[in-house]
């Protein structure tokens, strides 16, 4: 073994640098096998289902012949569960995070949350689904509605927000806190008008990607129950009378497109594996144009932070 105080200062540096290509090569392997992947199933459901959608697809309900199937109830239902989801999980998920690292003191009880809350981000999805099952189903009585949908998925996305959140927070130099203390703002004037503002890119992108996640989650949703077959629509959020907003959509029966692919994809018919192609194409797009939103605000905050 060759003793490192025997090498120059050039070989060091050569060492250092071919350890840090064989890591770059390494990384360079995975990220290209990952996309492999990802394209191998995009092209996948692009042959079975592309020729699948139109409009009539998208606008029809479910049924039993192939051919005369639709999404509608299903990417309907997936619209307004992540509305439920986003609504609730957003604004706890960053008022959380900023909390714990500008607000809480450094002791037991918060270094307890912060381990906590860092280990129920990879909690798997189906014991949130159990825990919705059992609380908020059988002793709160809340039904097997979107909203409760709603509530179950922000449960298992608001970890993946705060952590999200606390790091954008953290990124933030403590010069930008000083300054603001120095010009005479209070803590929560520091935190609101410099911090909040500097941290939202990083929050917004940890948000999108708990939305990414709880969007194809399958699992927590079966488990509270929600329907395989549904061919109606829940009512519509704008209602025509004043105040013009309708919330009885909140208790209504729901179904979402994992739930659909997987009632299809058990199907022997072939042609209900087709339509399993198209949901799977249609729900890869909504992600990935929620991603790309992400990323649009993401360059316009920064680019109006300037």
């Amino acid at each position: 073994m060759t003793d490192i105080s025997q090498l120059s200062e050039a070989e060091i540096i050569r060492s250092a640098r071919r350890s840090e290509k064989r890591f770059a090569l390494l990384g360079l392997s995975v990220l290209s096998l990952t996309m492999l992947v990802l394209l191998t199933l995009i092209i996948d459901f692009m042959v079975d289902g592309l020729g699948r959608i139109d409009y009539d697809f998208l606008t029809s309900f479910p049924s039993r012949r192939p051919n005369d199937a639709g999404i509608l109830s299903a990417w309907v239902g997936s619209a307004l569960v992540m509305i439920v989801t986003a609504a609730l999980a957003v604004p706890l998920g960053v008022a959380a995070g900023l909390y714990l690292e500008e607000y809480a003191p450094k002791n037991l009880i918060t270094n307890l949350i912060e381990i906590n809350v860092t280990n129920l981000a990879g909690v798997p999805s189906i014991i949130y689904g159990l825990l919705a099952l059992g609380l908020f189903i059988q002793m709160f009585g809340l039904g097997q509605t979107i909203f409760v949908a709603g509530l179950t998925l922000a449960l298992l996305i608001l970890p993946i927000i705060i952590v999200a959140t606390r790091e954008a927070v953290r990124s933030i130099p403590q010069e930008v806190r000083e300054a603001a203390f120095a010009l005479g703002a209070d803590k929560w004037q520091t935190v609101g008008g410099y911090i909040l503002p500097a941290a939202r890119p990083g929050i917004l992108t940890g948000a999108i990607v708990g939305m990414s996640r709880a969007i194809g989650e399958t699992a927590p949703i079966i488990t509270i129950g929600a329907l395989t077959f549904i061919a109606f629509l829940p009512p519509s959020p704008v209602g025509p009378e004043f105040p013009f907003i309708n919330f009885d959509w909140l208790g209504s029966p729901f179904t979402v497109m994992p739930i659909q692919m997987f009632n299809w994809v058990s199907r022997p018919q072939a042609g209900f594996h087709v339509n399993a192609a198209a949901t799977g194409l249609i729900l890869l797009a909504m992600t990935l144009l929620m991603n790309a939103g992400a990323i649009w605000l993401r360059y316009k905050l920064r680019r109006a932070m300037r």
